[in-house]
């Protein structure tokens, strides 16, 4: 939390009221630094294994209050969750050694944590690599995962899936609905088989160039293409042919193949594709349906990774987590995943401190659908569509609705639909006070639209109308309401509706797209919190605090008693300490002297979160 470079650093600021620091916690001393070394030296994987445990319960605790929506919303008002894979190295320097028969054989510190391996542009003989997994739209840390040399980047992508199945899990996400974003090193059936059998949803750059042999996408590529994109700041062109359904594992589901190209501009080897006959090929598979996003949306999305490093770049620059902590494997990806909780914490106690709302981003504006596929002559008529019958909603028409009909009350008198009170974020609150927001907005016969919004598991466990609201003592699955918009007509000569009484939803203010009509395919939008402001505001708060401590002297009866103690004789002979021992030999007694810490300016709301009693200036 101190933001300190190094460990000397963090002492030399701590030293002058180590004592206060340490009453904190109920220790006596403050312990030497070497002591965090010896400390991550003697870790075994269990307990790493345990305090990611730790990290992820944390984790989600946290953003079921502060983050609680979010995400991304594709064109036809489904709401999407973006994860980001991707992995980190840091080098270690090793002088050479001499190697002659009469020396003793040479240890290197870096040989349990590092081993040879790509180095890219880092400077070093050994490196070590890990796989850090990143939830898009919160900036929260979900884990890390290391190896030694390159690393075993497909082990580590399968317990990266784990956490994000299990993240899914306990905040009621649908696999299918969750998006992981990942580079060239995944791009193999090999390594995505796995990860495609779990139900996740992806979008990774392939390296399996033998996909162009295919008769179907070789049969596609020579039809015109789906799309013409050009970057906005490189200028970098590309046509876009989508391959909407290919079988390429047995027991995996059907993948989307896009495919980029571009003329060459030399024949030497392109640094990402593949060169064939003066075109350069760029390949892409994804899961998301092609109804949701265009091959356009697929291709920015996947583009939008360079958000990630970014991100890579403040971790580096503010905690520097890839440095060197430990000369073991389990004490170094320990203090990793403790630094990754410290920025988790960050987040959150910036939000506390100056709430955000959450931003919404147009990622792709709203487009018309085609009216023939690429494919096809422009002549030619779509099939199952007559030629020259108009289209039954105009391009320019709106889909309106009336008031939502709630669901009834049950037999067994739990809470029915219209005991949510709706709120003006378009989410609603339930008589225990929770939030609840949209899960999914699905449309029905005869036009109707029924949004369904649900609760966070977090939130139903603990609740004490648990028993009255899910009609069950025991809580599985989270309160979900449903509400059903059934269309008016809004033409100028029909009756314009009157405006709805309170305690319905306010249709126009809600957050989330409305689905889209047969004339239109709606914006793609990004929903996301900043990440600077919420971490920076916090390490501002703290640098610029004035803090007072007040400490007591000790009695003299106390002096006296400290220096009349009686030493066993395990004591005088230096016996080696027990755990117990180790831990009730610094902690500190109940006669010390109470310490009293107070901290100027800060806020009420900041404080009551904490939990730190409050005390009013003069």
């Amino acid at each position: 939390m101190s933001a300190e470079p190094t460990l000397l650093a963090f002492y030399e600021r701590l030293l002058p009221f180590a004592s206060a620091f340490m009453a904190l916690f109920g220790r006596s001393k403050l312990p030497h630094r070497s002591t965090l070394s010896r400390y991550l030296a003697a870790l075994d994987q269990p307990t790493v294994e345990a305090l990611r445990s730790l990290f992820l319960d944390d984790l989600i605790r946290r953003t079921a209050q502060p983050f609680p929506s979010g995400g991304l919303w594709d064109r036809q008002g489904h709401h999407w969750l973006v994860a980001d894979v991707d992995g980190t190295k840091q080098a270690a320097r090793q002088r050479a050694l001499p190697s002659r028969r009469e020396l003793p054989a040479a240890h290197r510190r870096f040989e349990r944590v590092c081993a040879p391996g790509y180095l890219g542009r880092k400077r070093g003989e050994v490196a070590r690599s890990r796989t850090t997994v990143l939830q898009a739209h919160s900036h929260q840390w979900l884990g890390t995962f290391s190896g030694a040399g390159n690393g075993a980047y497909q082990a580590e992508l399968t317990r990266a899936c784990e956490t994000i199945i299990s993240y899914a899990g306990w905040l009621c996400l649908p696999l299918d609905h969750i998006l992981i974003r990942l580079d060239g090193l995944y791009g193999t059936m090999a390594v995505l088989a796995p990860l495609l059998s779990s139900g996740l949803g992806v979008i990774v750059r392939s390296k399996a160039y033998g996909l162009l042999d295919l008769p179907a996408v070789a049969a596609r590529l020579r039809q015109p293409p789906d799309a013409q994109t050009t970057h906005p700041e490189s200028g970098a062109q590309r046509a876009l042919f989508d391959c909407p359904s290919l079988t390429l594992c047995p027991s995996g589901p059907p993948v989307r193949l896009i495919v980029a190209t571009h003329p060459a501009t030399s024949i030497a080897k392109p640094p990402i594709g593949v060169l064939r006959d003066g075109t350069v090929y760029e390949l892409f598979l994804t899961t998301a349906p092609q109804a949701a996003f265009t091959c356009t949306d697929v291709l920015d999305l996947y583009l939008h990774r360079g958000s990630f490093e970014t991100v890579l770049s403040d971790e580096d620059q503010e905690q520097s987590t890839d440095r060197w902590c430990s000369h073991s494997a389990c004490g170094q990806e320990f203090w990793q995943v403790l630094n990754q909780w410290l920025w988790n914490l960050r987040l959150d106690l910036g939000q506390h401190l100056s709430a955000s709302a959450l931003r919404l981003t147009e990622f792709a504006p709203a487009v018309e659908p085609p009216s023939t596929p690429p494919s096809q002559p422009p002549g030619e008529p779509v099939p199952h569509e007559p030629p020259g019958e108009p289209p039954a909603v105009p391009a320019n028409a709106s889909v309106h609705y009336g008031p939502p009909h709630w669901a009834r009350r049950s037999f067994t008198k739990g809470f029915a639909g219209s005991d949510f009170v709706p709120q003006p974020d378009g989410t609603l609150r339930c008589p225990a006070g929770h939030p609840l927001t949209v899960h999914e907005r699905r449309p029905e016969r005869h036009g109707s639209l029924r949004i369904v919004y649900g609760a966070r598991i977090t939130h139903c466990r603990p609740c004490p109308l648990r028993a009255q609201c899910l009609e069950s003592t025991t809580t599985r699955k989270p309160r979900q309401v449903s509400a059903v918009l059934r269309p008016i007509d809004a033409s100028p000569s029909a009756p314009v509706p009157s405006p709805a009484p309170r305690g319905e939803v306010p249709i126009e203010h809600e957050r989330i797209p409305l689905l889209p009509s047969a004339a239109t395919l709606h914006p793609v939008l990004w929903g996301d919190w900043p990440r600077c402001q919420l971490r920076r505001s916090w390490i501002r708060l703290l640098r610029t605090q004035t803090v007072e401590l007040t400490v007591r002297d000790l009695q003299e009866e106390d002096l006296c008693a400290s220096h009349n103690t009686v030493q066993t004789r395990a004591e005088r002979a230096h016996w080696r300490l027990s755990w117990q021992q180790r831990l009730a030999r610094n902690a500190r007694s109940a006669s010390a002297p109470p310490v009293e810490i107070t901290i100027y300016g800060l806020p009420v709301a900041l404080a009551a979160y904490v939990g730190v009693n409050q005390v009013t200036a003069a």
